[in-house]
């Protein structure tokens, strides 16, 4: 790996930052795929666990929230 640390003539360091290397697929990253379905997945699972704890702090369900709404 790369430091990206440049001495100069007269003992200077000149520290810049590395670009890291891109990674292209030739896939296609269209659909139904593993990272679009991995995400999909976490979000309806951070969505289930909002409306647990939704439901355990007002003491209703979704339906009732939003009806008091």
């Amino acid at each position: 790996m790369r430091s990206g640390v440049v001495t100069e003539e007269q003992g200077r360091q000149n520290i810049y930052a590395v670009e890291p290397t891109m990674y292209v697929s030739s896939e296609s990253q269209f659909g139904f795929n593993k990272q679009s379905e991995l995400l999909n997945g976490r979000l309806a699972m951070l969505g289930f666990v909002a409306l647990l704890l939704l439901e355990a702090f007002t003491g209703h369900g979704i339906i009732g929230f939003l009806t008091s709404l």
